[in-house]
């Protein structure tokens, strides 16, 4: 449960999924300057150990995707943060875009989040979430680069 709620960030009052992706930071912090294939391949462990963590930890809390569990948001900042310049504006920056396309769920976020059940489910609607975030940041970066030359 520990890690399945993000070091029990998940349990904090109102919103704990915004309260696990801000606690994503912290691991994420000691990611960040990692080669690429070494960041993938961490990306990849907590997918899969986030499966089953979330998959349990739904049944201990006897509730389909529950709150608390935030290993998911975890992993959907962790994607968002791919290749991120090394500033904190570009850090909220993607935080406020996994959040807001985690909250909006857009196509194919809601299809993951409605027909997928179980540890898999509650990864795979993040993981998108978190492809989402890294793409647009990825686009604003690109046109702040090209317009400030």
């Amino acid at each position: 449960m520990f890690l399945a709620t993000g070091f029990y960030s998940g349990k904090l009052p109102k919103c704990p999924g915004t309260w696990g992706s801000i606690a994503a930071f912290l691991p994420w912090f000691f990611m960040r300057n990692l080669p690429l294939t070494s960041y993938l391949s961490i990306l990849g462990v907590v997918f899969i150990v986030g499966c089953l963590l979330a998959g349990s930890a739904e049944k201990i809390l006897d509730l389909a995707d529950a709150g608390p569990i935030v290993i998911d948001e975890f992993l959907g900042m962790f994607i968002a943060l791919i290749a991120v310049p090394d500033h904190p504006v570009t850090w909220i920056l993607a935080f406020v875009l996994f959040r807001l396309f985690d909250v909006l769920k857009p196509f194919p976020v809601s299809w993951f989040d409605q027909r997928i059940h179980g540890g898999f489910g509650i990864m795979m609607d993040d993981v998108v979430a978190g492809l989402y975030a890294l793409a647009s940041l990825q686009i604003l970066l690109l046109i702040w680069n090209t317009i400030n030359g």
